[in-house]
């Protein structure tokens, strides 16, 4: 597996090795100790899956308390996936980096607690899988607005299909601190 860094430090992108020939192909999604070798946690504890259609956009999201780490994927599809660093006192706090991820490539993207997280569907329809280092608490769910400008993410969809919900995400300057994680050095 090939694993590259990404400008925001503890993200990562993860190409994992694939098999195939003209009857299909096979890739191992998760191996416990090799993601260890790399920094992923040994532990999750929920694995969700999402079908949307072209244009469908979904986050920025994150939870705090109970912060989830997210190792995403793309099943079927593409999307233009998004994570924001959201930790007060982080040096990267409110910076995002991105990532295309497709079906066709099987690559992943390691998203640490501490980050919001959202895609935007660029493919008739994609099916996004993930992993979760906690179990979802939507009392401790927060959602940054896609569109705030002081993120200037350049989504690649002009009218994106955005939820009531993540319609009504505050902009990350009016998120209450006590709201936010903390950045804890290593």
């Amino acid at each position: 597996m090939q694993v590259l860094g990404t400008k925001l430090p503890d993200t990562l992108i993860i190409q994992p090795k694939v098999f195939g020939d003209a009857r299909g192909f096979f890739v191992e999604t998760w191996h416990q100790e090799r993601y260890a070798e790399v920094g992923l946690p040994a532990r999750f504890a929920q694995d969700n899956m999402s079908a949307s259609s072209y244009g469908v956009l979904r986050g920025l999201h994150f939870q705090h308390p109970y912060g989830q780490g997210k190792l995403v994927t793309v099943v079927e599809g593409e999307v233009y996936d998004v994570a924001v660093d959201v930790r007060v006192g982080s040096p990267t706090f409110g910076q995002w980096t991105s990532v295309i991820l497709s079906g066709r490539e099987r690559n992943q993207f390691w998203i640490p607690a501490g980050f919001a997280h959202g895609f935007c569907v660029l493919s008739p329809q994609a099916i996004f899988a993930y992993k979760c280092t906690e179990i979802y608490r939507p009392e401790c769910e927060m959602s940054v607005r896609w569109d705030d400008p002081s993120l200037s993410i350049p989504w690649p969809i002009k009218d994106p299909n955005v939820s009531d919900k993540d319609r009504k995400g505050l902009f990350l300057k009016d998120i209450p601190l006590d709201r936010l994680p903390r950045y804890q050095e290593k």
